[in-house]
Formats: structure tokens, C-alpha cells, sequence
């Protein structure tokens, strides 16, 4: 039996102090039937020259300024020759048999659209980044067992509701029918669109833990830059517009507002994201930083309400499926709020 092509994708912008681990790690896979792929972003740090001299194996896409996340993922992409696309982030290194397990459990169903990783974070032990995501009820999401030590929790192969992008395995199939990442989001919550879009066109998420990843968790961006704060608040409210049921969408400000609760109760006793963001910044810049993000979400309203016409015409699941989502891969505020 042949098997399947893979092709590798790598969105870079300035990680060249990082792209050597990365790649050296595909370069070690037992799975070999495979092409690298990577798309910079309008490097200046020399990561393209490094590239061309390093890793002249690589099909090298080099854009003169930073597209984003999806869009250059979507380069990638589009130049693929693979049955699968396997995207891992510059800044993180994969164990030899990665591709080789997610290969092993894509293959053995042809609905298993997508392939989530064990995701450690990188140089502390192991501890987890991510083993698939978890779900809010207003359209934020968490890595599921985000800083936990593994001791055997997650072990099981099994249903997650979606991947992360960071290290995940694609089917060319699901992407062809749903189509690639939404480039309107920039950069965070592409991962949550995608993974949505399946999962409503009827295909599947397998989390697979024998497919190991170390992250180097936002080392292209601060993980608490003001930078970040507004991309995952505004695109969150783009995931509920374009993906929650309409009794859902109408009652998320409801959570949104807990949340906030919440938040404020971390932005001042130093807990979870808003905690380490006001230890950085003040809080009216985090504040000012909201009152932005909702600007800008408000603003691309009318296109993510076109969008999501459009979304209702691939969706092949009923309503009590999408509602079972959210009970088993569900989150609390808490969590949400005051988790790191």
C-alpha cells in the first residue's frame, strides 16, 4: 500500500533563532514521504537567507511583509502537493514519529478531517501547552489541560472539538470542501475558524498522543501583548457571528459580561491573562485595548453575517450536535478567566 504525500507547512516571521530546531525536527521524521513548505512573512532578521543556505530542501515562499497566520498558511497551501497538510509553528519542534502518528489514526477513517497534537511546552518537562481546545460560550477558547503536568490524563486517543494550529494534521479533502483559513483574522482564532467549519460540514477530530510537539509558546508575539489581547477579542466575537446558533449568539454577551466579571476580579489580584496583562500595562490601556477590538469587530460584522450564509449552506450536523459540543468540550469562566 503506498503512502499517503504530506506536505508540510511553516509560517515564519522573524523566528529565525528558532526555524533551525523546527525544521531539524521535520528533517528527523520516520514518516519520509513529505515536502517542507515555508512561507515568511516579510522577514527582517535574515530568516530567508538563512533558509536558501540551511534548508535549501524547502520550497520557499517569501512575502514582503506579514500577511498573517492564515494568510500565509494559505499560501502554503495552495502550493501543496500533499493528501494531508501538517502545519507546525517556527517556534516549535516535533518528536520524530509526529507525522507518522497522525498519519496512522487520518488514515483509518476517512471522515477524520483533522489531527490534533500532544502539544508540551518547550523546556518544562511535561508540562502541556494543549491537547485539543475548549470552548466558551461567547467564542474564546483554551488549550485543553493548558499547564497541566501530563501523568497519563490524556493518553486515550479521542474526539476534541478542534486543533490547534500550532501542530495539526489536515485532510486536502475537508479543505477543499470547507475551504482554507479565514484571512480576516490576521492572526489568532484562525485555528478555532477552521476547526468549526469542519466540524459543522460533518468531519471529525481525532486527538492522537503518541504525535508529540515542544512549543515555544508566543515566542512571535508577547503571550500578553497588547497586540494579542485585541486579535483574540475581536475574533472572538467573529467565531460566535459566523459559527453560534442563533439563541446561542443572542445569549453570549451574557457570558461575555461574566467573563469581564471575572476578568476585572484578575486584572486586580494579578490572576489569569488580564492579571499579567495589568502587571505590563496598565489597565486603561487593557481598557482601551477592548474598546478597540469591539470597534473593529462591529465594523466587520456585515461580512462575518455573509459569511456565515455561506457556512449554513456546508453545515451537515443538527442543532442538537452543535449543543453537545459545548457540554463535552465546554469551559467554566473560571477557567476561562483565571487560568494562566
Amino acid at each position: 500500500m503506498t503512502s499517503p504525500f504530506v506536505s508540510a507547512i511553516v509560517v515564519n516571521w522573524n523566528g529565525k533563532n528558532y526555524l533551525g530546531e523546527c525544521l531539524e525536527s521535520l528533517r528527523k521524521q520516520t514518516f519520509l514521504d513529505f515536502e517542507i513548505i515555508v512561507v515568511d512573512n516579510g522577514s527582517t532578521d535574515g530568516s530567508v537567507e538563512y533558509l536558501r543556505s540551511h534548508f535549501p530542501e524547502c520550497l520557499i515562499i517569501p512575502n514582503t511583509s506579514n500577511n498573517g497566520f492564515g494568510k500565509g498558511n494559505n499560501q502554503g497551501i495552495k502550493k501543496a502537493k500533499g493528501k494531508y497538510i501538517a502545519l507546525l509553528n517556527n517556534d516549535a519542534q516535533a518528536d520524530s514519529h509526529w507525522l507518522e502518528e497522525l498519519l496512522k489514526v487520518a488514515e483509518e477513517d476517512p471522515r477524520v478531517g483533522m489531527v490534533a497534537s500532544k502539544i508540551y511546552l518547550h523546556g518544562s518537562g511535561k508540562v502541556i501547552d494543549n491537547v485539543g481546545h475548549l470552548m466558551y460560550r461567547d467564542g474564546l477558547n483554551r488549550g485543553r489541560g493548558r499547564l497541566e503536568l501530563d501523568q497519563g490524563q490524556f493518553d486515550a486517543i479521542e474526539d476534541v472539538l478542534f486543533p490547534s494550529g500550532c501542530a495539526a494534521l489536515y485532510r486536502r479533502a475537508m479543505l477543499e470542501e470547507v475551504g482554507l483559513f479565514d484571512e480576516d483574522f490576521f492572526a489568532y482564532g484562525d485555528d478555532t475558524d477552521l476547526g468549526l467549519k469542519g466540524r459543522l460540514a460533518g468531519w471529525k477530530c481525532v486527538y492522537v498522543p503518541g504525535a508529540v510537539v515542544y512549543h515555544r509558546y508566543s515566542q512571535s508575539s508577547s503571550s500578553y501583548s497588547p497586540l494579542k489581547a485585541f486579535y483574540v477579542e475581536r475574533n472572538r466575537v467573529w467565531i460566535a457571528v459566523k459559527y453560534f446558533p442563533l439563541f446561542l449568539l443572542l445569549t453570549s454577551p451574557f457570558y461575555t459580561f461574566l467573563r469581564f466579571f471575572f476578568q476585572g476580579y484578575g486584572a486586580l489580584s494579578g490572576r489569569g491573562a488580564a492579571g499579567k496583562f495589568s502587571q505590563e500595562y496598565s489597565h486603561f490601556h487593557l481598557l482601551r485595548i477592548l474598546l478597540k477590538a469591539y470597534a473593529s469587530a462591529i465594523q466587520g460584522l456585515p461580512k462575518m453575517w455573509k459569511k456565515r450564509k455561506a457556512i449554513k449552506k456546508l453545515t451537515k450536523v443538527n442543532l442538537e450536535e452543535i449543543l453537545s459540543w459545548f457540554n463535552r468540550f465546554g469551559i467554566t469562566v473560571q477557567e476561562i478567566s483565571l487560568k494562566d
